[in-house]
């Protein structure tokens, strides 16, 4: 029998519980996905099939090793790893702002990580050949970095005055943003040549159909430090929302733990954005959704966003890979349809507040 009084802890020991079992459910749904995944494609390759010929000790066919190991494989782990990034971008930039409605891509700053990757796209053959060979593959993720660094610092600056960080400048200046870094890939595209049209293509709608073993080892490590830093700064997001002044009283280093939180986002949102392009909504709803189940604790909610997040985009690959095969659809799109909608949900919901 459970006892309520006025000293009781019960309200966040329910949080927290709720929370504990959502690590089991999400993380038991995400493996989940990321199985289905290597099983559901428009080629006919059967990873049950291919399991069974493994375990009697035959060798797989040439077609059932493409296919499985450098095709669906390295596609299923970088779709986990940009939708966990993305997914904690967004829940690390809510927090920040002391916003739910800041995502990466409404703030500007996956347009940001996408102008630097157009940059290095377009303008990349310029640098001398010494740099070229020194930075190799790890080119475009750097300048995706860069880029998204800029704009969550220029950001920064322009929405905080004497200490407080205003939501409305903020959202403002992120539109501001994003139409800067799009007039400056305008020019890019201009004059960018065939072949770079044809990547710079990719940029503009997002894609994983370029994943290979090599993007995932040059943007996995980024994103997994990148991940478990946010994770480390749930407790000092959850002292932020009680405003600056409080969380300084409780002795939290404001100021490190918000150059901590931008250096987080610029790494995970650039080394994603670096490998698949702009995919947009995966920060706004995933920890929203998360929110509204779980609770406002960081220290669980970014953690349940890496998991939710990364089976949100893995199931959106597993769409766009389908619904138009042997084609495929850019997956920037499958999350704009089913993120747009949740989107407009969230700011009915909230528009009584967004009013005030």
């Amino acid at each position: 029998m459970v006892v309520i009084d006025a000293a009781s802890p019960l309200p966040y020991i329910d949080r927290r519980t709720v929370a504990r079992r959502a690590h089991i459910v999400l993380g038991l749904f995400c493996a989940a996905s990321m199985v289905a995944s290597l099983a559901i494609g428009p080629a006919g390759t059967s990873l049950w099939g291919a399991l069974g010929q493994l375990m009697r000790g035959e060798v797989l066919s040439t077609l059932d090793q493409v296919v499985l190991r450098d095709i669906r494989l390295p596609r299923m782990v970088l779709g986990a790893l940009v939708g966990a990034a993305l997914a904690v971008s967004g829940a690390v930039l809510q927090g920040l702002f002391r916003n739910p409605l800041a995502d990466p891509g409404i703030v500007g700053v996956s347009a940001g990580a996408a102008l630097g990757a157009t940059s290095a796209i377009v303008l990349g053959a310029m640098l001398p050949l010494a740099v070229q060979n020194i930075v190799g593959n790890a080119l475009i993720p750097l300048a995706a970095f860069l880029g998204s660094w800029i704009v969550v610092f220029v950001l920064y600056q322009v929405a905080t005055h004497r200490g407080r960080t205003s939501v409305i400048t903020m959202l403002l200046g992120g539109i501001a943003l994003a139409a800067l870094a799009g007039a400056c890939m305008g020019v890019l595209i201009y004059i960018a040549d065939d072949a770079q049209l044809r990547d710079l293509t990719f940029w503009s709608l997002g894609s994983l159909g370029g994943a290979t073993w090599i993007k995932v080892a040059t943007a996995g490590p980024m994103i997994a430090l990148a991940i478990v830093a946010a994770a480390l700064l749930g407790g000092s997001l959850n002292a932020l929302a009680l405003g600056e002044a409080a969380a300084h009283h409780l002795g939290i280093p404001v100021q490190r733990v918000k150059r901590g939180a931008i250096l987080c986002v610029a790494v995970a949102t650039g080394s994603a954005v670096a490998v698949s392009g702009a995919i947009g909504f995966i920060g706004i709803v995933v920890p929203h959704l998360l929110r509204l189940s779980t609770g406002p604790d960081h220290g669980p909610l970014l953690i349940n966003a890496a998991l939710l997040g990364a089976a949100f985009l893995v199931w959106a690959d597993v769409i766009a890979r389908l619904i138009v095969a042997p084609a495929e659809l850019p997956i920037g799109i499958i999350t704009a349809i089913l993120g747009a909608p949740v989107f407009l949900w969230i700011l009915l919901r909230q528009r009584g507040s967004l009013m005030a």
